[in-house]
């Protein structure tokens, strides 16, 4: 079993029982109890469980609702929004991914006679009565702090498409790469990206040089990164080194 794959069922389960044993752990994943121990270590210093006396204990905090990570960073994410939006003309496809800044997005596309294709179905809502908006919605298991649709079903209708950009954000971004908070949305993203010819990154500066979970790709997959004015001198040459245009919106 990969790395991050274990550290995922691993999260999954804590989540689902409030509390897991290393050593039931050790069994489910059929990993020594000092490799179990080590990715312990890695969860709790990601603030995603709590290491207890034998085990493991779920924090909430595996992924964030949308209601919580609204009220984060909101003055930037909404200029980032209308930056965004702006840049995209009448008549053009979009992919938008879930998350509050696409959602900010979405929020300023509304007029604007175009295609949105969403796996969000706070996206979904926002546009469904946009008249001029052609609305296409991924369907899957909706995973119920986010409201996206996950799995293989939505998996399965992204391979079946192509669209000319996707507009996607992200949990934590390091020089390894892009990273998320759930193996099921890492897993979707994966598809959005094979499924888009450019990729922009929508993000506020205090989601770089902070890891998540699970790694979604390098930074050499990202086209443009919008974001404002806290990103550092460091991380504006460190995407330009990887081949992504950056703009900071005021």
């Amino acid at each position: 079993m990969l790395l991050d794959q274990r550290r995922g069922e691993i999260l999954q389960l804590i989540e689902e029982k409030g509390f897991v044993s290393l050593h039931e752990l050790s069994e489910r994943l059929r990993a020594s109890e000092s490799t179990v121990r080590r990715d312990l270590e890695y969860l709790d210093g990601l603030g995603q469980i709590r290491r207890t006396r034998g085990g493991a204990a779920y924090t909430g905090e595996s992924i964030s609702s949308l209601e919580e990570r609204r009220s984060r960073a909101t003055g930037e994410k909404q200029r980032i929004g209308r930056f965004v939006a702006d840049l995209i003309g009448a008549g053009e496809t979009v992919l938008l991914d879930g998350g509050t800044t696409t959602l900010e997005v979405a929020r300023c596309l509304a007029g604007k006679s175009l295609q949105v294709v969403t796996n969000s179905l706070p996206i979904a809502n926002l546009l469904m009565n946009q008249s001029a908006i052609e609305l296409v919605l991924l369907g899957g298991y909706v995973y119920p702090r986010t409201g996206v649709a996950l799995g293989p079903i939505a998996e399965a209708t992204l391979g079946t498409l192509r669209v000319p950009r996707l507009v996607m954000s992200v949990g934590g971004i390091t020089e390894n790469g892009l990273f998320n908070s759930n193996t099921l949305l890492v897993e979707c993203e994966r598809r959005m990206l094979d499924a888009a010819d450019e990729v922009w990154l929508v993000a506020d500066s205090s989601k770089f040089g902070r890891a998540a979970l699970v790694r979604l790709c390098g930074l050499d997959r990202v086209h443009r990164v919008i974001c404002d004015e806290g990103l550092s001198d460091e991380w504006r040459a460190r995407l330009a080194d990887a081949g992504a245009t950056v703009t900071l919106v005021e």
